[in-house]
């Protein structure tokens, strides 16, 4: 005698058949009318309706706690003193430094001979040294510090750049084999 194959199954696993939660332990069902009608429109009548229950879900729930939040006061939460031109990091472009021929010429001669720093003295605090000197053609700078200061000779050249792969020298390499009367055009270099 045998048994139905769905008969053995509920016979066998009587748990099996009950696999999804409870649909309304932790969320809102319909009630009344609602319920009738959900029951009647909806495939599947089981399924949960995805709305928690406030008590269970969240606790505390939402909006429950008697003490009003506050952000602590800030510079930034100064209005006044707090302009949107100041927060705007999209506009915040790179700004030009202009530099003009008489004033570079005068950095290059100011700065061309290392100059010695007298010690303070307490009579002279508030007192600043300045050279007053009339702004020069910047050819005309670059020839003076040039003359003044032999930095480079032909005996002391400038540093060259380092490099990672040595200048390619050419070296003659064997030739490939060949016969020894053939012509052969192909000279190897390595």
């Amino acid at each position: 005698m045998q048994l139905p194959a769905l008969v053995w199954r509920l016979f066998l696993f009587p748990m099996a058949t009950k696999k999804a939660a409870e649909s309304t332990l932790y969320h809102l069902s319909p009630k009344g009318f609602w319920k009738k009608f959900r029951d009647a429109v909806v495939i599947n009548p089981e399924i949960s309706s995805g709305l928690p229950l406030q008590g269970i879900h969240r606790f505390p729930p939402p909006g429950s706690r008697p003490e009003l939040s506050s952000s602590p006061a800030t510079k930034a939460s100064d209005i006044a003193q707090n302009p949107y031109w100041k927060r705007d990091v999209r506009r915040a472009y790179p700004q030009l430094s202009v530099i003009t021929q008489p004033g570079l010429s005068s950095l290059l001669i100011e700065h061309s001979t290392p100059q010695a720093v007298a010690a303070p003295v307490e009579g002279d605090a508030n007192k600043a040294v300045s050279a007053s000197q009339e702004p020069l053609e910047l050819a005309a700078a670059i020839s003076k510090v040039a003359e003044s200061n032999q930095i480079y000779s032909e005996s002391k050249l400038p540093p060259a750049l380092t490099s990672a792969y040595p200048k390619w020298r050419p070296q003659r390499a064997p030739d490939a084999p060949h016969a020894q009367h053939a012509y052969f055009p192909m000279h190897l270099y390595k």
